[in-house]
């Protein structure tokens, strides 16, 4: 029996009634708003996209003022976010009722828990096994918080829909709740007035820890290790899931991140576990009020006791409350010392907060554990296990899986500026004058001399030095300071964004060497290869092995458990070569740099840097790691996380719960499971693939590359100069002049063509490439077809076009290249138009389907009643750059744009 995708489980009846409710709300509160006549408006525009009136809702659209048109956008964006709401509700309850109802769904850790542990290994894969999704800032979550905060509001509201259907919640009071949060966002600013800050960014991503990831990640845990123990195996040091941070430390492109963002980074990250520490001890103290009377605690208890300042008299008999009261003021004292400041969420008297110096903070987060063990095992020896199980099992989970700094930041910065940086060094400290001048061997001759042989940090001296140089090297110190406060942990990588040479990775050993972060013996801070262009990638196999061989690195490697981290840009492949080509040469990549570090001992692990669109690596997380080329996940995976898909994936603790499952199940399968097909077998198929691959990669850059014609089209008939307007993010858009193509970073490239409904980056060359290769040989088709059922990776690769293609819509993009200017810079959409055609008829072919989505039915009906909302969208959004291009809209109308892309973001779900 197959197992179906707790996604294909959704109640469609539950969903529509409240989807419904919704609706009526935003109906009746929008009349309210702006009266029968604009209402009757909306209404009419509705009823002409359900029924597909495509020109006629374009004339109607053209035909509104502008004031009309706020009106009427803000009512359209609003819409799709609440059915997306309803959609994670319905979820988030169906998580629930399969776990607590013990039925089965694919990617449960507790069937793929029943499986590995029948592996002679499985003690081994389940113990080192570490899963690390990385948050990042990159600009494509367009909603503000404040609307995330509302969205969350409603979310909890219709969460307790069951109750108001069986009378235990008051119908009238529940609905009038929720028309009050749909009336406050109707006439909520949706989209931000100015671009957001760094610290924005950090603020902006520490609230899903509260609200979802620390008590999702605790109880995973928790359920994973207990999952283990019924099959006999001891996990107690696992940590399946651990989380990374990018924001305040990727300076690659961002001017605005300095040593005072990682710092900042780093202590509010911190300043968020104290507060769940506190709260959770404040709830101990409180809860675990066991009297002498009836118990007798352990030696050890009585000794954190007679410790305590508690000398209220009711606590006399209650060791365990005053021993918590010790724990707490360590804990205080503690984030006072580390962070600077003193936690007022605490139930310790004034008297103690005022004299904390006289009570011993915790040296490291172990120490504070240890104190707690203490209690947990005199509550175990007196038959205590209910109280444990539900009061300290998630702290202490957590104490190992957060430590004092929450998640491991990494630092980011491009190839270009270490470069900069070392030879501006090796010039002031009278090494080398004209360092960028050297070859290659030269450089990297210099660079190995001046890491074994010479201890000195070359800043250290009176030599003037640039405003670069400064702002980079006061980044390193505080690194350094950052790691000798809040632990190892807290930093533990540097990427290399632009990895071209061993001597990239060698330059970044020496601006760590600057501030004892790696010395000839060992490394604090591991130095990670960023390889983006498909030429990169080609490149990667040659300068990793070289690098390897390097007796000083594998001196490092050796203090890092023989781990080396190798991160893979999806983004920049797909814009340089074309979907099939970033994929197939990233897949190509893994394999054989695996190989490389298998043969040298090395376990090579890799950081994927996937967005939420298939142009940017995206698509269901269980798939695209039960994917990746087989013994390529060596214990250890890490990926990006941003934009809209933290809030998709991680908006509330249910949701978190099952996308945290999904990494980790499908992760151990990955390297527990054994190959289904024969190596011969997949040798033809990547034979096979090079073919195809190759064939794409010509078409994509005839087009792109080649036409003269395209990069105008892009300008042109896609809202990119609008994207880079947003509010979004604290990085800009481009890394040099907008219009300049090779400078445009990939995230506004695919996000606009998400918006003019194309999706090019997720599907062009697809087509072609496989009608060549089937046209080539009458046996090719079948071939395919058997690629498609038997190997994981050619399963995904077609599922993610077929899945871009469903939420493509040609006749609105035709609609966007009516814009462009002249008609050679329009042919351009015929060609694309065209590619899209042969794509779709030929990606069904090779899936033996009738239509796009025949496997993937909840998304075919959730995009089936949001589609005729967002195509409006579209057009009020066509009409206004129109009106932009020809005559300004300034003032408030500013806002039009902007609210469609929110919208038409919104009911893609992953758009950039």
């Amino acid at each position: 029996m197959t197992v179906k995708k707790l996604e294909n489980n959704s109640d469609v009846n539950a969903m529509a009634d409240e989807v419904k409710i919704l609706t009526n709300l935003l109906n009746e509160s929008t009349e309210q708003l702006v009266g029968e006549d604009a209402f009757a408006k909306i209404q009419n525009l509705v009823k002409i996209s359900a029924a597909q009136g495509q020109e006629k809702l374009k004339k109607q659209i053209a035909g509104l003022n502008n004031q009309e048109m706020i009106v009427v956008a803000r009512y359209f964006a609003t819409l799709p976010l609440l059915i997306n709401i309803s959609e994670d509700v319905e979820f988030a309850s169906k998580v629930n009722l399969l776990n607590n109802t013990h039925q089965d769904y694919l990617g449960k850790l507790k069937d793929t828990i029943d499986i590995v542990a029948k592996k002679k290994n499985a003690e081994e894969i389940l113990e080192h096994v570490n899963v690390v999704p990385v948050l990042t800032a990159h600009p494509t979550q367009v909603q503000r918080k404040t609307v995330l905060e509302l969205t969350d509001n409603i979310h909890q509201l219709l969460r307790s829909y069951r109750e108001v259907n069986n009378g235990t919640i008051d119908r009238d009071e529940w609905t009038e709740q929720l028309r009050a949060c749909i009336e406050i966002l109707m006439q909520t600013d949706i989209i931000r007035g100015h671009k957001l800050k760094v610290a924005n960014e950090i603020t902006n991503v520490l609230t899903y820890y509260t609200k979802a990831l620390i008590p999702a990640i605790t109880k995973f845990t928790t359920r994973y290790k207990e999952l283990a123990q019924e099959h006999g195996l001891n996990v107690s040091k696992a940590t399946p899931i651990t989380m990374g941070m990018w924001i305040g430390g990727d300076r690659d492109g961002n001017p605005y991140v300095t040593a005072d963002t990682l710092e900042l980074s780093a202590t509010l990250q911190s300043r968020v576990i104290f507060e769940y520490y506190i709260k959770k001890i404040n709830e101990l103290y409180r809860t675990i009020s066991l009297s002498t009377s009836y118990m007798k605690p352990s030696a050890a208890v009585s000794n954190l006791s007679e410790l305590s300042n508690d000398d209220s008299p009711f606590r006399v008999n209650e060791p365990y409350r005053r021993a918590f009261y010790y724990i707490q003021s360590r804990l205080v004292h503690t984030e006072q010392k580390l962070l600077n400041i003193t936690n007022i969420n605490t139930f310790l008297k004034e008297r103690d907060l005022e004299n904390l110096n006289k009570i011993p903070a915790y040296q490291n987060a172990q120490e504070f554990k240890a104190d707690l063990e203490v209690i947990k095992t005199s509550l175990e020896e007196n038959h205590d296990q209910a109280v444990v199980k539900t009061g300290f099992t998630q702290i202490l989970e957590a104490i190992d899986i957060f430590g004092f700094y929450l998640a491991t930041i990494d630092m980011r910065q491009d190839s270009s500026i270490n470069e900069a940086c070392v030879a501006e060094l090796l010039k002031s400290a009278g090494i080398c004058d004209h360092y960028s001048d050297l070859n290659e061997k030269e450089k990297v001759s210099l660079l190995l001399k001046e890491l074994n042989d010479d201890p000195r940090n070359l800043h250290a001296n009176n030599q003037p030095k640039s405003e670069l140089l400064q702002k980079e090297l006061k980044i390193y110190k505080t690194a350094r300071q950052l790691k000798d406060r809040l632990g190892e942990d807290v930093i533990k990588q540097h990427i290399i964004s632009h990895t071209e040479s061993v001597s990239d990775m060698l330059e970044q050993a020496v601006m760590l060497k600057e501030y004892d972060l790696l010395d000839n013996q060992k490394a604090r801070i591991q130095v990670v290869p960023l390889f983006e262009t498909v030429e990169d990638l080609n490149n990667a196999r040659d300068i990793i092995k070289e690098y390897l061989n390097f007796d000083i690195v594998k001196k490092w490697l050796k203090s890092q458990n023989n781990y080396q981290e190798i991160m893979l840009g999806y983004s920049d492949s797909n814009k340089d070569g074309g979907y099939l080509a970033s994929c197939w040469n990233l897949y190509k990549a893994q394999k054989d740099l695996t190989a490389i570090g298998e043969d040298l001992g090395i376990k090579i692990t890799f950081m994927h840097g996937r967005g939420g669109t298939v142009g940017r690596g995206g698509g269901p997380s269980y798939e695209a790691i039960t994917a990746q080329p087989f013994k390529s996940i060596n214990d250890r995976i890490r990926m990006t996380e941003q934009g809209e898909i933290i809030q998709n994936k991680y908006g509330n603790k249910d949701t978190a719960y099952y996308n945290l499952e999904m990494l980790a199940s499908a992760t151990i399968d990955r390297m527990a499971s054994k190959q289904i097909v024969s190596e011969d077998h997949i040798d033809e198929f990547r034979s096979s693939m090079d073919k195809i691959v190759t064939e794409s990669n010509e078409v994509y850059r005839k087009l792109v590359f080649d036409n003269p014609n395209f990069i105008k089209y892009f300008f042109q008939a896609t809202p990119i100069k609008e994207v880079s307007k947003l509010n979004v993010g604290s990085r800009p858009a481009s890394r040099k002049k907008l219009t300049d193509f090779s400078g445009l970073r990939a995230i506004p490239w695919v996000f606009s063509w998400s918006q003019s409904r194309v999706m090019f980056p997720g599907w062009y060359g697809v087509g072609s490439a496989f009608k060549d290769f089937i046209d080539s040989d009458p046996d090719n088709l079948k071939e395919l077809q058997d690629m498609y059922k038997g190997w994981p990776f050619f399963h995904s690769l077609l599922s993610n076009v077929d899945m871009v293609l469903s939420k493509s819509n040609m006749e609105i993009a035709k609609q966007y290249a009516d814009l462009c200017e002249g008609e050679n810079v329009k042919s351009v959409f015929d060609i694309i138009y065209k590619e899209w055609q042969l794509t779709k008829q030929v990606i069904l072919q090779i899936e033996g389907h009738n239509e796009l989505l025949e496997d993937n039915p909840a998304l075919k009906k959730s995009l089936d009643y949001r589609m005729p909302y967002f195509n409006i969208l579209n057009y009020i959004q066509l009409e206004m750059i129109k009106r932009d291009r020809t005559e300004e809209v300034q003032g408030v109308y500013e806002s039009i744009i902007p609210i469609t892309i929110n919208g038409v973001a919104s009911g893609l779900r992953n758009s950039g």
